[in-house]
């Protein structure tokens, strides 16, 4: 029996806000407390969390950005041709996403989404590497490179095989005692939300079977583990959308055309301009001042959300809806869904939230960023302890602490 294991386990979209009032995994994590998210969507949460940095320092924040020069898809470029009804159909989009992500060999998470193929060789796509492997953030190391540099073994999700499978796997590693860190990510919440909304019935109860499968591991490790150290948590919350923006006819409307004066990504709920030249800037500005809906993020407040880019790779303009506004159609997709994320870290729904046996945490955890010198301290900490570690010795009785 090994001494102790770091289990982190991660459920995306479960928020502060969709917790607070619900007894989720008071079991056996009972020491709670809200946590600040970062500005902008899982494509800079998740980073943020592994690396232990903000998105001005990792730069893992947006996916689709405009850069005609690297773009990787210029040979969709005829597709242009498809007609709409095809063209944006999510089945269609989901075929050819598969295709594109195996032919470029793009190893994070990636998706077509709703961008059209008019436009599509005007993007580049920022996550062409797994921030869950060792080497995969756009800038600097994550907690993967920290374990793999020590040579502390550990176990680490791999999106491609589902959540029952990752369970199973963890399970194999935990018997086999073979690991010395865990972390399991949960995408699954995240979808449901965007779906029905955080007040469906259908929230708790896949939050019961989170429960369950939490338990399962628990259940397995306190045979192979004389100490389980476990932390649940999440990256965002979620806001239920009860207001449509449809913020592309608008900006279409106005005497500029997209490609020649500007280009622009039109995220659900932050659409980022890139104009280039003094007139698509202010018509798009004034345009912009005119949503009540929402405002452009000055730079000085982008700096204080350590997401502000002086070298606009990102956005020249960015422009933020109100919590609860949804951006439809945007380049995400043509169809209003139930509730979203990304909205300023301030907004009541933005908040993340951790759990956790520890009545003392090793490091001060205020932010989502802070979870990665937990996992670090907790990770060397392990790995010191469990290297006395001799079976034939072990006679004490498992411990969950």
């Amino acid at each position: 029996m090994k001494e102790v294991l770091p289990l982190f386990i991660m459920v995306d979209a479960c928020g502060w806000e969709i917790v607070k009032n619900d007894p989720f995994a008071k079991s056996f994590a009972p020491h709670r407390k809200r946590l600040e998210s970062v500005f902008g969507y899982s494509s800079a949460c998740v980073p943020s969390i592994l690396s232990g940095r903000w998105p001005v320092e990792h730069r893992n924040w947006c996916y689709f950005v405009y850069d005609p020069k690297n773009s990787p898809f210029k040979s969709l470029r005829p597709l242009r041709w498809l007609p709409a009804a095809i063209a944006s159909r999510r089945f269609v989009r989901r075929l050819l996403t598969r295709i594109v992500k195996r032919r470029l060999d793009f190893r994070g998470y990636f998706d077509l989404y709703n961008i059209p193929f008019q436009h599509i060789s005007l993007y580049d796509f920022t996550e062409k590497k797994s921030p869950l492997k060792p080497g995969g953030m756009n800038r600097g190391p994550n907690i993967f490179d920290f374990l793999t540099r020590r040579h502390i073994p550990y176990f680490a999700s791999d999106p491609d095989h589902g959540e029952t499978r990752n369970l199973e796997q963890l399970k194999e590693k935990i018997t086999s005692q073979s690991i010395d860190f865990a972390f399991m990510y949960w995408p699954g919440l995240d979808g449901l939300l965007h779906a029905v909304g955080n007040q469906s019935p259908e929230i708790p109860l896949r939050l019961r079977q989170y429960e369950r499968w939490i338990q399962e591991l628990l259940d397995c490790a306190q045979y192979h583990y004389r100490e389980i150290h476990l932390y649940i948590f999440s990256d965002h919350g979620m806001a239920n959308c009860d207001e449509l923006l449809d913020l592309k006819s608008n900006i279409e409307a106005l005497p500029v055309q997209m490609e020649r004066d500007y280009a622009v990504v039109y995220d659900s709920s932050m659409p980022r301009f890139w104009c280039f030249n003094d007139h698509a800037r202010k018509t798009i500005t004034e345009a912009l001042l005119q949503v009540p809906q929402g405002r452009i993020v000055p730079d000085s407040e982008l700096a204080e959300l350590k997401a502000g880019f002086e070298d606009r790779y990102f956005g020249e303009l960015i422009f933020l809806v109100k919590e609860g506004v949804l951006i439809v159609p945007s380049h995400m997709g043509e169809r209003p869904i139930r509730a979203m994320h990304g909205y300023h870290p301030g907004e009541k729904h933005s908040y993340a939230a951790l759990f956790t046996n520890q009545a003392e945490l090793p490091a001060q955890v205020n932010a989502i960023p802070e979870i990665f010198k937990l996992m670090t301290i907790e990770g060397e900490e392990a790995f010191t302890r469990n290297e006395k570690f001799t079976p034939a010795l072990s006679t004490t009785e498992p411990l969950l602490t």
